[in-house]
């Protein structure tokens, strides 16, 4: 097993994606790597603690590699937009790989490197914290909620036709 950190918007979003990608085995939304310890949402909202929406993915490398779950993560926001992807805006909803070793790191950067105009930030991974309890599983349990079904939805469906 081993876990990545992708921060590509809001995070329900990012979640609903990487929760049907096979080999993943357990998602969790938190922020990472601001200077406030133990942030809430509405703390990080004020793009004052300079955290990012982030989702923790535990994934089996014997069925899917940490290169694979990139290109997913590319396809399915857009790596090119500066602190914000749609209507979210500001710094928590940057693009974002938070590496835990010298491997990842150099996989992100191939990756990140061969897209053109991409803003997304590789950087070290200093600290995770678990988001709310009710951000968790937040499509799966809220998906007739109108930004589910405006947002949410059609990426899920797009990618997973």
């Amino acid at each position: 097993m081993q876990t990545a950190y992708l921060a590509g918007g809001c995070f329900w979003c990012v979640e609903a994606i990487f929760q049907r990608v096979k080999g993943v085995k357990e998602v969790e939304n938190g922020y990472c790597n601001g200077t406030t310890i133990n942030p809430s949402y509405e703390s990080i909202c004020t793009g004052q603690t300079g955290h990012a929406e982030v989702l923790r993915v535990d994934f089996d490398e014997d069925e899917v590699t940490f290169e694979a779950l990139l290109e997913v993560f590319v396809e399915t926001h857009d790596p090119t937009s500066l602190n914000r992807q749609g209507a979210d805006r500001g710094t928590q909803y940057r693009s974002a790989v938070f590496y835990t070793n010298d491997s990842q790191k150099e996989i992100a950067t191939s990756v990140i490197g061969k897209i053109k105009g991409a803003v997304t930030e590789v950087t070290e991974l200093d600290v995770f914290y678990p988001a709310e309890v009710y951000h968790q599983n937040y499509f799966n349990n809220n998906s007739n909620q109108p930004y589910c079904q405006m947002v949410i939805l059609p990426k899920v469906t797009k990618y997973f036709k």
